[in-house]
């Protein structure tokens, strides 16, 4: 009975000791041995494999590639849609002085077929008449120069009072008017003798003023004519109705 009693403790012993052991490789198991483990779990979800490859170029912005048109079909698009819009702003600006030139030349010489002409007695200064010329075509036109007025049954025109000259040549946008007056006679009498007219022409130069240009016109006079001396003379084209009378 001694010896089964020796040999049942020495069994509880030998298991309580196995059971200890395997307590001990249990708790090394929860710590540093399951860490470990997962560890290498993590490293190898994020080390990127030969297919992860073209996602990862997917996402690189399309400004960090410098407008590579050779990585995809899309950026490619891109790159050729920014050319035909510089082509197309490039275009714009080059057409903008072949269109001022363009309009420059639709311009045309101020003449009986495209203007209105009225004559009209002033009050001030006294025995002069206001010439007004209006625009009535659809281009712009130049008044050049000065009106070669022709009264009844007169072999010649009157001379212009080159003080009267502009600055610039009168340019008349459709609808706009330009002017130049007529004195007609020496208010002192000086002007030698005198005789009343009816009828007047009026003639426009052309640029190089060497002579008329177009058809000429033939506004009215007032009721019982004008009276009319040797004195007789005209001013330049004015642009402005002000600068017409001043003389």
């Amino acid at each position: 009975m001694s010896s089964i009693r020796t040999s049942r403790t020495r069994l509880l012993t030998v298991a309580a000791t196995v059971a200890l052991a395997g307590l001990s490789l249990t708790a090394c198991g929860d710590g540093s041995g399951v860490t470990d483990e997962g560890a290498a779990a993590h490293t190898s979800t994020i080390t990127p494999s030969s297919g992860d490859t073209p996602s990862e170029k997917a996402t690189v912005p399309t400004s960090a590639k410098g407008g590579d048109t050779s990585d995809t079909a899309g950026n490619s698009t891109s790159t050729q849609g920014g050319s035909s819009a510089g082509s197309s702003d490039s275009k714009s600006s080059v057409q903008t002085p072949a269109e001022n030139a363009s309009s420059s030349s639709k311009a045309v010489t101020c003449e009986g077929s495209n203007t209105k002409t009225v004559a009209a007695p002033l009050t001030r200064p006294i025995n002069h008449l206001l010439l007004t010329v209006t625009n009535t075509g659809s281009k712009t036109c130049f008044l050049y120069g000065y009106p070669s007025v022709q009264f009844t049954d007169a072999q010649s025109v009157p001379p212009v009072i080159e003080e009267s000259q502009p600055q610039a040549v009168v340019t008349l946008e459709p609808g706009q008017s330009g002017y130049a007056s007529v004195a007609l006679s020496a208010s002192d009498g000086s002007g030698g003798k005198g005789r009343k007219v009816n009828d007047l022409n009026v003639y426009f130069s052309d640029r190089s003023m060497n002579g008329s240009v177009g058809k000429g016109a033939h506004p009215s006079l007032p009721s019982g004519g004008v009276y009319i001396d040797d004195s007789v003379k005209v001013t330049y084209w004015q642009q402005e109705m002000s600068d017409a009378i001043n003389w």
